[in-house]
C-alpha cells in the first residue's frame, strides 16, 4: 500500500496537495549514527535503456505493432532516460519497430529535453501554432509506418489519442500495454539491486524513528523523523503515511487529529527512492502495552502474510495469491471477500519504478507470476471503529520462487527483527 493512493498519500513534489504525515522535501539530515547506504549504486546505462528498447521492438514484431507512443512519466524515463512532466504541451517519444526512437516536443523545450535524453533519437520539434502528432504522423509516414498499428502506452492521455487518430487515419491505434508491461515487469538483475538498496534504507530508517516515537507525537513528528533517517542514508524520502489508533483501520487514513497515545497502534507505510526504483513497507506496533485483541490480529496478519508467500509460486496466477490469504481469513470469520471487518484491498501490486505496477495479487489476475516480477505483500486487516493492522513486505520472483526484499518481522514485540 503506497503513497498513490488517498489524500493522506499524496507524493511531495508532485504538485498535490501535502497533509500531514507524508515525506516533505527536506535538505539531508546530519545523524552522525546513520551512514550512506548507496556507496555502490550504479545508475542505469544508456546500454541498458538501448537494450529495453530491443527487447520492446522484439515484443512489438512478435505482436504487430509497427510503433509505440509514450508519454513522459515512468514509461518514458524507462526507455529513453528524458524525466518530463505532462502538460497540455505535447513532449512524447515513439518506439518504431525498427531503429531509434523520435522524440516530439515543443521548439523551445527542447534543449531542457535533451539534458535527460539517454539514448540515440531523432528529435522533432513543434511549434505554438502547430499539431504536434501532425509531427508525431509525418515521421510515421517517413518510416513508412503510417498504416500500420500504432500501440499507445496504457496511461496516455485520451485527447492525444484522439489527436492521433486524426492525425492517422489509416492507422489502427490501440492499447500497448502488451509491450510496456511485457518489458517492465521482468526486472533486470540490476533494477533488483536498486530495489534492494532502497528497501534496505527504508528498514534502517524504521529501525532508527521506532525507538524515538513518543507519547504525544503527531503524524508530522513521526514523518519528520523517518524522512530526516532515510535522507542520511542515502535515499530519496518518497511516502510516510503514518495512521495513529483508530486511523489505522482505515487503509489511507483519516483527516482527523491524530497522536501517538498508550496501548493504540501506530501503522507506518514508507517507501523512498533509489535511482528512480522504490520500496514500499509498512510495520503495524502499539505504543505500550498491547491488548490480547491486538495481538491476535496482528498475529493473524502475520499469517495472511505467511500464506501469501507460499502461494506466490512461478506460473501460478497472480490471483491466486490473493485468493489463498482471502479464504483463509474467511474460515477465520472476516469479510466474505472485501467486506469489513477484514480485508478490504488486494493481497498486493507490482512495484518498481512506480510504486504500483501492473500486474496486482488480486482475485481474477490471469497473469503467471515469472522470475523477475516483483510485488508487495501486504494482507492487512481492519476493524473500522478501533484498529488495523498492516504488514507489508516486497518480494522478487526468481527461478527457486519468491525472495523477499525486506523480511517481515518476527513479532509484535519485534516490529523491526
Amino acid at each position: 500500500m503506497t503513497h498513490r493512493r488517498g489524500f493522506l498519500g499524496l507524493a511531495a513534489g508532485a504538485g498535490l496537495a501535502l497533509s500531514a504525515g507524508l515525506a516533505r522535501a527536506a535538505a539531508p539530515a546530519a545523524i552522525p549514527e546513520l551512514k550512506p547506504l548507496t556507496g555502490g549504486v550504479v545508475p542505469i546505462s544508456p546500454a541498458e535503456r538501448r537494450e529495453r528498447i530491443a527487447r520492446a521492438q522484439t515484443l512489438m514484431r512478435a505482436q504487430g505493432v509497427s510503433a509505440l507512443l509514450i508519454e513522459p512519466g515512468s514509461a518514458m524515463i524507462y526507455f529513453c532516460g528524458v524525466r518530463w512532466s505532462r502538460s497540455e504541451r505535447l513532449t512524447a517519444c515513439v518506439i518504431p519497430v525498427d531503429g531509434d526512437v523520435l522524440i516530439v516536443t515543443p521548439h523551445f523545450e527542447e534543449p531542457s529535453v535533451r539534458e535527460t535524453l539517454a539514448v540515440p533519437a531523432e528529435v522533432r520539434v513543434w511549434q505554438e501554432d502547430e499539431n504536434p502528432l501532425e509531427v508525431v504522423a509525418g515521421w510515421l509516414k517517413d518510416k513508412k509506418l503510417a498504416s500500420g498499428v500504432v500501440g499507445v502506452e496504457e496511461t496516455v492521455r485520451y485527447f492525444i489519442v484522439d489527436a492521433l487518430q486524426k492525425a492517422l487515419p489509416s492507422a489502427t491505434v490501440r492499447n500497448g500495454a502488451a509491450v510496456t508491461r511485457g518489458v517492465r515487469m521482468i526486472k533486470t538483475e540490476h533494477e533488483l539491486a536498486l530495489m534492494q538498496t532502497a528497501a534496505d534504507i527504508t528498514i534502517a530508517a524504521y529501525r532508527y524513528t521506532f525507538p524515538r516515537i513518543q507519547a504525544g507525537m503527531t503524524r508530522g513528528d513521526i514523518n519528520d523523523l523517518m524522512t530526516a533517517a532515510t535522507h542520511a542514508l542515502g535515499g530519496e524520502a518518497e511516502f510516510n503515511l503514518i495512521l495513529l489508533g483508530e486511523a489505522s483501520a482505515y487503509p489511507h487514513g483519516s483527516g482527523k487529529p491524530q497522536m501517538v497515545r498508550e496501548g493504540e497502534v501506530v501503522l507506518m507505510d514508507c517507501g523512498c527512492v533509489v535511482e528512480g526504483y522504490q520500496s514500499d513497507i509498512s510495520r503495524t506496533f502499539v505504543f505500550g502495552a498491547p491488548s490480547a485483541a491486538q495481538r491476535k490480529v496482528w498475529d493473524e496478519v502475520h499469517r495472511g502474510q505467511e500464506i501469501a508467500f507460499a502461494a506466490a509460486k512461478l506460473g501460478a496466477p497472480a490471483g491466486a495469491v490473493d485468493d489463498a490469504v482471502r479464504g483463509w481469513y474467511e474460515s477465520l470469520g472476516y469479510g466474505p471477500r472485501y467486506k469489513l471487518p477484514g480485508l478490504s484491498h488486494r493481497t498486493g501490486h507490482g512495484i518498481g519504478l512506480d510504486g504500483h505496477e501492473p500486474v496486482n495479487l488480486v482475485h481474477g489476475e490471469a497473469t503467471k507470476l515469472a522470475p523477475g516480477m516483483c510485488f508487495s505483500n501486504e494482507p492487512g486487516i481492519y476493524i473500522p471503529g478501533q484498529f488495523g493492522v498492516r504488514l507489508e513486505d516486497c518480494f522478487h520472483m526468481t527461478e527457486a520462487g519468491p525472495r523477499y526484499f525486506s523480511e517481515p518481522p518476527p513479532s509484535l514485540d519485534k516490529p523491526f527483527g
